[in-house]
């Protein structure tokens, strides 16, 4: 569905004057219609991602503002969504949609959905643009389905081979992040956390010794807690 200005200033929880601000500098993805401008939902997470990834020209969508102004809410926001869910090695599969379904054959009970329907969603995603960022990362996630709890789930995933997954610096993902929010604003935002956090390179280091869930909480607990100072 096509957003207003209104729409994407609230999921970004920024100002509509913000919003004008950056359409006028040209900052944010956008088109017209009948001279008012449309956001496509997708181009928007895109979008939201790259800025988090430092391919922007400016981190114009600045979530650790927001961190600052409510700590108890958002600062560990990525540790709670992994708390919540879990981390999987050597899921098997040979290409992206073999390791999306064998993952979620093995969460679906936990999330309460039918595992074939989440693959189809999941899957419909990646074929519309594919999710992975840099440096072996990806994130599988679905605009079409919100979980009907009050928390957020994050699932990594260490598949049992490198996977080819269509991302722009060519290189094979190693790590996956299954993203399911509860509501539009928090999926936007973890979906900002993880990429940024997926842009340090200590960060990827780590990715890569494929820490358990233990070590991966105790990690990214320190490391969004530092988000604050910095």
């Amino acid at each position: 569905m096509d957003l207003k200005i209104k729409d994407v200033a609230d999921l970004l929880s920024v100002s509509e004057t913000t919003i004008r601000r950056w359409l006028g500098e040209g900052k944010i993805p956008a088109y017209r219609i009948n001279q008012q401008y449309r956001f496509s939902r997708t181009e928007i997470e895109d979008w939201v991602i790259n800025t988090k990834q430092g391919k922007a020209t400016e981190a114009t969508f600045n979530e650790d503002s927001e961190e600052r102004s409510a700590p108890g809410n958002k600062q560990f926001s990525l540790f709670r969504a992994i708390h919540k869910g879990n981390v999987l090695k050597n899921v098997p599969g040979k290409t992206k949609e073999e390791v999306i379904s064998a993952t979620m054959k093995l969460i679906a009970g936990e999330l309460n959905v039918d595992a074939d329907v989440i693959t189809e969603l999941l899957v419909d995603r990646e074929r519309l643009q594919p999710t992975a960022l840099n440096n072996g990362i990806g994130i599988p996630h679905t605009r079409d389905f919100l979980l009907s709890s009050h928390h957020n789930v994050v699932v990594v995933v260490y598949p049992e081979k490198t996977l080819e997954y269509g991302a722009l610096d060519g290189k094979p993902v190693h790590t996956l992040f299954f993203l399911f929010a509860c509501d539009d604003k928090k999926h936007l935002h973890i979906l900002a956390k993880i990429a940024h956090f997926s842009s340090q390179p200590e960060c990827l280091k780590f990715l890569q010794s494929k820490p358990n869930k233990e070590a991966l909480l105790t990690y990214i607990k320190e490391w969004e807690g530092n988000l604050k100072k910095s």
